[in-house]
């Protein structure tokens, strides 16, 4: 494997972690389908018993396509390490439940993706882990949460559906004195363009599903840092099982490889897409980071590249206007995620929030008039105008 460390970001997203001169002479990573590597002799058990051999043994502990999607993911975090996991929540969930133990205390922000926060608020209450949730960005409001026993601070950056973007150094300043662990789940960043591990968080998450695989056919997620943390991590996980499969190692590779082509493009087409919805007289407000009304844009723009594809937009608080609006496009896709070649658009109050009351919405942020879209690859021009024609047939149903 050739050292790219140096090299720049595209060339990275090609080679880094990928082994150039394979035994199979392949340009591509081979996809190792097997659940059980088998020994040449009982000499090589010996070997790997006494750690005298480095050798793949058994699927759930690894193989080697998730190793080159594992090193290729550090190189384009600038991370020393990475570990995958068969999705997201896997990711966090493992995490978590290593680095948390009965007596502990996490702090995690209010606007945390909902099913982090329902996993932290419910279900760690059952291992005697306590739980305090901050306002997102409140700074004085987390220092005040910290308590003797508080081990994790929790967070995103950007945030979902309102993208609000934390101030990395401010926040690594008030938990780095304290040892005090950050995670940051940058899902919604990208490795691309944010970099928390240079601001002294301590481990990255990502979605690999979303931004990272880029081709919504996939699921994975991945924790990245130093190894003196991702190494112990990495063994929990192989009693935890959430591994990720060779095949969407695969994929996932086959992913990054256009990544930093893909982020250009999402980040330019969304910014276009967002200063138009801005101008828009049917459109009350949007939120991105990429737009000087945004209240943390002055943020976003000192440590962020981009801004990401996904823009946040209200139109009129009327439910079956915003579901009118939705079933009048023609290109756009109706759906719950992110990240991928294809735009993809949700109404977070009767898709993501359905199970909340009215009073529960109302307190996350949630308006029936919010509409969150993930803005693809195709040409900003047919983007545009699938908005404004559907806006149009909205106003007329």
């Amino acid at each position: 494997m050739t050292d790219n460390s140096r090299a720049g970001y595209s060339t990275r997203a090609v080679h880094a972690g990928e082994v150039r001169f394979n035994e199979y002479g392949s340009i591509t990573t081979p996809i190792v389908q097997t659940s059980t590597f088998i020994f040449k002799n009982v000499d090589e058990i010996r070997k790997l018993v006494d750690g005298d051999m480095e050798r793949f043994e058994y699927g759930r502990y690894g193989h080697p396509t998730q190793l080159a999607a594992e090193r290729k993911l550090a190189a384009l975090e600038e991370a020393e390490d990475a570990v995958l996991f068969s999705s997201g929540m896997s990711a966090i969930t493992t995490s978590l439940l290593f680095l948390l133990k009965a007596g502990d205390h996490l702090i995690i922000t209010d606007d945390a993706y909902k099913r982090t926060l329902d996993f932290c608020k419910t279900y760690l209450e059952r291992y005697d882990i306590e739980c305090s949730v901050v306002k997102m960005c409140d700074y004085e409001a987390m220092e005040q949460a910290i308590k003797p026993n508080t081990r994790v601070f929790f967070s995103e950056s950007p945030t979902n559906p309102y993208l609000n973007i934390m101030d990395l150094e401010r926040l690594t300043n008030i938990f780095k004195s304290r040892d005090i662990l950050v995670i940051s789940d940058s899902t919604f960043a990208t490795p691309y363009n944010q970099h928390p591990l240079k601001y002294g968080v301590d481990l990255v998450i990502h979605s690999a599903t979303k931004y990272l695989a880029g081709h919504n056919d996939i699921l994975s997620g991945v924790v990245l840092g130093a190894k003196k943390l991702t190494d112990p991590i990495r063994e929990f996980l192989k009693i935890t099982g959430g591994v990720i499969d060779p095949n969407s190692s695969y994929l996932l590779i086959r992913g990054l490889k256009t990544f930093a082509l893909r982020m250009e493009k999402l980040n330019s087409n969304a910014q276009v897409v967002a200063e138009h919805l801005e101008r828009h007289p049917r459109i009350k407000r949007v939120y991105y980071p990429g737009l000087p009304s945004h209240p943390h844009h002055e943020v976003a723009k000192r440590q962020m590249r981009g801004f990401g594809s996904v823009v946040t937009f209200e139109v009129k608080d009327d439910t079956e206007y915003a579901l009118a609006f939705l079933s009048s496009l023609e290109i756009l896709n109706i759906g719950p995620s992110l990240g991928g070649v294809e735009s993809l658009i949700t109404h977070p109050a009767t898709i993501s929030y359905y199970m909340h009351t009215p009073e529960e919405k109302l307190a996350l942020g949630i308006k029936d008039g919010l509409i969150r879209l993930a803005v693809g690859l195709e040409d900003t021009e047919d983007i545009i105008n699938d908005i404004d024609q559907a806006l149009k047939k909205a106003d007329a149903a």
